[in-house]
């Protein structure tokens, strides 16, 4: 079969210049596609860029507040938290007189006071009555500390945020984040406060934080539960309850013996 030899010189056919047109709007309308579709993924990818900082908004909300910012952000926040009401707890066993011979609301563990079931404690968590000799440091524990050392540490003037072990997330994170810094640095004056998990299996109920609570706020005769962990009402709690106070907030709290908060 003869081949056809191209000339340059020949005018294409009509079928030709309509087989070139399909082909030229198709090139066409492919570079269109590869435009719109750059553009959409550079759309998507903004939208996720975005969301990813909204995100870490929601799920870090606190964790770069200062604690002015904290105690602005409280009222709402212990209210979204299901906080309620801060309350005073009685004495141990229900005498509250010190002269009475069978006060103990203040006694150490020793061999006429051996360690009570946290049953016999007035509150869940404890605000005050029998306990260690020792103090407990503040920070934050990752584990259950010696409660019998947490509950003499309210009474030189500490305060505890205790949270349920199974909590975990952001609220969590910012909680301990905010209490794990150089305080100092800030200014926050919180060196008496202690972050912990409640968790003591072998005192039964009374070593669960109550059903519904995953935060409780302690000092000494003080107790306040909140449905959720919630940094800035923790922070308004302590920055009353603990000594000194932060700022120029005035001390709530009860602690009888102040003066020896170098314990803690």
């Amino acid at each position: 079969m003869p081949t056809q030899s191209h000339d340059p010189n020949r005018r294409p056919t009509k079928a030709e210049r309509r087989d070139e047109d399909r082909r030229r709007r198709a090139e066409l309308q492919r570079q269109m596609a590869r435009k719109r579709r750059t553009r959409l993924w550079g759309a998507a990818a903004a939208v996720l860029a975005g969301a990813a900082v909204v995100g870490l908004v929601v799920l870090q909300p606190f964790a770069a507040a200062s604690p002015q910012e904290l105690l602005a952000q409280a009222p709402a926040a212990s209210k979204t938290a299901g906080c309620d009401t801060v309350r005073t707890i009685g004495a141990f066993g229900g005498i509250e007189d010190p002269k009475d011979p069978k006060y103990s609301d203040n006694a150490h563990f020793g061999p006429t006071v051996p360690a009570p079931q946290l049953s016999a404690y007035a509150s869940v968590p404890p605000t005050s009555g029998p306990h260690d000799p020792n103090t407990l440091p503040g920070g934050v524990y990752d584990t259950p500390p010696p409660i019998g050392r947490a509950i003499h540490s309210l009474e030189h003037g500490g305060a505890i945020v205790w949270y349920a072990p199974t909590v975990t997330g952001g609220a969590l994170e910012d909680l301990t984040a905010f209490y794990s810094q150089k305080l100092a640095a800030q200014s926050v004056g919180q060196d008496r406060v202690i972050v912990a998990p409640y968790d003591y299996p072998d005192q039964g109920e009374a070593g669960h934080l109550p059903s519904g609570v995953e935060m409780a706020l302690v000092s000494w005769h003080t107790l306040q539960t909140c449905a959720q962990v919630s940094l800035p009402a923790a922070f308004d709690f302590t920055s009353q309850y603990a000594f000194p106070p932060f700022g120029g907030r005035t001390y709530a709290g009860r602690s009888p013996e102040l003066e020896r908060g170098g314990l803690i």
